[in-house]
């Protein structure tokens, strides 16, 4: 029997909406190409998910990537949090898990800081019962460690938690863990198989 729905941050509970982000300006699709590889797609992306470097930082570190394209760099990150989308059925699915007696927990590769500076994160954060901001705990999706670190933390019985993630890694390291999985993909086919397993909202 399920007791515990752990749900991922980034691209099932948040948008982490790049592409889509990136359409939205009158750009080329090679220039938006370059913005991403210049951006989200770089190495440095890691070090500011990690809270190691604040949004000035960020973009100055993005614009050495390709300074060709400084100007489409800084007009498209100027709010670097817009990003970021809180899709609106967050809040209401956690609230109906709460309700039906679930412990609601999160594991996310997103930092502390990502999460804090992110004012749709902190609409739904407040109703979960907690959860592990990887790069906090110094371990990240999808070594093994952090799946141990959540079961020990939150006294968890692995064959009573389901948890949802949109990465297949991430999913097979919960499974190696003995945690019941879903590959989110959208809500409808995340709360089908929810239902199926038994979980009732």
């Amino acid at each position: 029997m399920i007791k515990t729905v752990i749900f991922d941050i980034g691209n099932v509970l948040l948008g982490f909406c790049w592409k889509e982000y990136f359409d939205t300006f009158p750009y080329s699709e090679e220039v938006k190409e370059r913005i991403a590889n210049a951006t989200v797609k770089s190495e440095v992306w890691a070090e500011y998910d990690k809270g190691n470097m604040s949004d000035e930082e960020i973009i100055e570190a993005f614009v050495k990537n390709d300074p060709g394209i400084e100007k489409e760099i800084r007009e498209s990150l100027e709010d670097i949090s817009e990003m970021l989308v809180r899709y609106d059925y967050a809040i209401p699915w956690i609230q109906a898990l709460k309700e039906n007696g679930y412990q609601v927990l999160v594991l996310s590769n997103f930092s502390h800081k990502s999460v804090v500076d992110c004012a749709h994160a902190l609409d739904f954060l407040p109703y979960t019962d907690g959860g592990i901001l990887s790069y906090k705990d110094h371990v990240i999706k999808p070594q093994p460690e952090i799946y141990a670190l959540l079961i020990e933390r939150y006294h968890l019985v692995p064959d009573e938690c389901v948890f949802m993630d949109d990465m297949e890694a991430n999913i097979e390291g919960a499974k190696n863990a003995g945690i019941h999985t879903i590959l989110f993909k959208n809500e409808m086919q995340a709360k089908k198989e929810l239902r199926e397993m038994g979980v009732k909202f």
